[in-house]
C-alpha cells in the first residue's frame, strides 16, 4: 500500500499491530493511572530501539530474501548447536505466543463488551466474543493471501489510532506535563517495573522474525531498501504515538482525578462518568482493535519464526505452515473463551520471553554482521545502536527471569 508518492505502509505496519495488543494498552493505562505523564520518555526509548531493531530485521529479509529465522537455520549448519537453536526459537516463540495469544482474544473480547453493554464477563464461564473474535483471525490466515492480511492490519492499525487519539483529545490532557514526561526523564519511587514493562511491551523479541519474513516477500531487490525503511520510519513511531496517548489518556482520567485503576476491565467503562459515552465507545473501539489485530500478528509471526527454523516452506497456503498458526490460534482461544488462568503456562511464557529477548537481539547483530549481507553489513554505528538496545534487553530479560523465578 502507498499514501503518496514516496511512502510505503507495509510489514513495518504489522510490527505494530503486534506490539499495541491488550498488554500494551493495560500496561499503557497503567503507567499513565498510577503515575501521570512521567514515564513517556520510556515509550521514547522503547520506540528508538525498536526502530533500530526493525530496521536491522527488515535490511535482513531484504537483501537475503530470507526470514531471520531461515538465517538462523542457515548460521548453525552443526546438528548439536542447530537442535539448541531451534528448541529455543520453538519452546519461547510457540508457547510463548499461545499463551499470549489468549489475553490478545480477551482484549479484543472486552472491547465488544464495553461496545455493547455486554457485563460483567465473571457472571459466566463461556466468552462467546473471544470464539467469535478467533474465528474472523482464523480466516484471514487462512485465506492464504499476504496482501489481504497486510491490508487488514493496516485498517486495523487506522482504527485504533483514530480511536485511542479521539480519546485522547476527549480527554482534555495536560500538555506541559506532557511534554516534560516525554523529554526529560524521571523515575518516581516504585516505576522501575512499570518502565521495564512499557519497554518491554514495545521491543518484542517476535516481531524481528515477523517483520524479516514479510519485508523478504514485500521486497526482494535491495534498492528497495529505502522503502523499507519509510515503512519503518512511519508505522513504528504511529505505533509508538498511540501507546503514548493511552499513557496520556489514563494520566488525564484516572491520575489527575486520583482514581485507582484495577484492570483492562476498568479502562473503558470508567471512563464514562468522566468524559461520557463518546469516550467509553472509542477506548472499547480501541481494545478492540488491538486485541483483533495482535491475535492475527502472533499466530503468524510464531509460523514465520518457527516454519523458518525447521526449514518449512514460509507460505501462508501450506499445511506445515498452517498447522503452526493453528497451533497457537487454537490454544489462545481456548484459554480466552473458557477464561481460563493458565498460571503455569504463563510462568513458562514469562521465562521464555526472558530468554529469549537478548538472545534474539543478540542473533540479530550476528546475522547483521555475516559476510552473507556484502556490502549491508552494520555499519560500526549501527553495531553501536544494536549493543546498546542488546545490554537493555539483556537487563530486562534478566528482570523478568528473576520475577518469574520469585527473586523480586
Amino acid at each position: 500500500m502507498k499514501i503518496g508518492k514516496h511512502l510505503n505502509i507495509g510489514p513495518a505496519t504489522m510490527v505494530a499491530a503486534a506490539f499495541i495488543g491488550p498488554g500494551t494498552v493495560v500496561t499503557a493505562s497503567l503507567a499513565g493511572a498510577n503515575y501521570g505523564y512521567a514515564l513517556l520518555w520510556a515509550l521514547l526509548f522503547a520506540v528508538l530501539a525498536s526502530v533500530v531493531l526493525q530496521e536491522m530485521a527488515a535490511r535482513l529479509g531484504v537483501v537475503t530474501g530470507r526470514g531471520l529465522g531461515e538465517n538462523i537455520r542457515e548460521s548453525f549448519r552443526r546438528p548439536l548447536p542447530r537442535f539448541a537453536a531451534i528448541a529455543l526459537v520453538a519452546s519461547a516463540i510457540l508457547v510463548g505466543n499461545a499463551a499470549y495469544q489468549g489475553g490478545n482474544i480477551a482484549g479484543a473480547s472486552m472491547g465488544l463488551r464495553a461496545l455493547t453493554g455486554d457485563g460483567d464477563p465473571s457472571a459466566r464461564a463461556f466468552n462467546p466474543w473471544a470464539l467469535l473474535i478467533a474465528l474472523v483471525a482464523f480466516a484471514l490466515l487462512w485465506s492464504g493471501s499476504y496482501r489481504l492480511v497486510e491490508k487488514s492490519l493496516i485498517a486495523l492499525v487506522g482504527l485504533m489510532s483514530l480511536a485511542f487519539l479521539a480519546t485522547f483529545l476527549i480527554s482534555r490532557p495536560d500538555i506541559p506535563a506532557l511534554l516534560r514526561g516525554l523529554l526529560v526523564p524521571q523515575l518516581p519511587k516504585g516505576a522501575a517495573l512499570t518502565v521495564i514493562a512499557l519497554v518491554g511491551t514495545t521491543v518484542v523479541p517476535y516481531n524481528l522474525f515477523l517483520h524479516s519474513a514479510s519485508a523478504s516477500r514485500k521486497w526482494r531487490d535491495p534498492r528497495d531498501l529505502s522503502r523499507a525503511r519509510s515503512d519503518i520510519l512511519f508505522s513504528i513511531p504511529l505505533g509508538g504515538l498511540i501507546s503514548m496517548a493511552i499513557v496520556a489518556t489514563a494520566a488525564a482520567a484516572f491520575f489527575r482525578h486520583q482514581l485507582e485503576l484495577q484492570g483492562a476491565a476498568d479502562i473503558a467503562t470508567s471512563m464514562r462518568p468522566l468524559f461520557g459515552d463518546l469516550a467509553t465507545a472509542m477506548m472499547g473501539v480501541g481494545l478492540f482493535a488491538a486485541g483483533i489485530s495482535s491475535a492475527v500478528t502472533a499466530p503468524l509471526a510464531a509460523a514465520y519464526a518457527l516454519g523458518g527454523a525447521l526449514g518449512l516452506r514460509p507460505d501462508l497456503r501450506s499445511t506445515g505452515f498452517r498447522s503452526l498458526w493453528i497451533a497457537v490460534l487454537v490454544t489462545g482461544a481456548g484459554i480466552a473463551t473458557l477464561e481460563m488462568k493458565p498460571v503455569q503456562v504463563i510462568w513458562f511464557a514469562q521465562v521464555a520471553n526472558g530468554l529469549l529477548l537478548p538472545i534474539v537481539t543478540g542473533f540479530l547483530l550476528w546475522e547483521m554482521n555475516t559476510p552473507r549481507l556484502g556490502e549491508y553489513r552494520n555499519s560500526r554505528w549501527q553495531n553501536l545502536a544494536g549493543l546498546l538496545v542488546l545490554l537493555v534487553t539483556f537487563m530486562l530479560g534478566g528482570r523478568s527471569l528473576m520475577s518469574a523465578f520469585g527473586l523480586l
